[in-house]
């Protein structure tokens, strides 16, 4: 699954899907183990990708290394942004 969808925002349980899929990927066992490897908080996390909180600009880089991801793709899983149209 990607974080991206043409056209349209992720709906906060398309980006609770992804983050599953990708902590899955990464062999991240949990909300813990995320939490240890970019020093956010694990109820914060959850909240940012059920699109109940929108993350401050000091948390993107940490969960982009954490996840290995993009800014790009990770504000386009939280809802943040939509995909550009190609």
């Amino acid at each position: 699954m990607t974080a991206t969808k043409r056209g349209v925002r992720l709906s906060p349980d398309e980006g609770a899907e992804w983050l599953r899929f990708k902590m899955e990927q990464l062999g991240i066992s949990g909300l813990d183990e995320l939490q240890r490897k970019s020093g956010i908080d694990k109820g914060s996390i959850s909240r940012y990708f059920r699109q109940e909180r929108n993350p401050g600009i000091d948390v993107i880089a940490p969960l982009c290394k954490a996840l290995e991801v993009s800014p790009e793709t990770l504000l386009i899983a939280l809802g943040a942004i939509e995909r550009k149209s190609r």
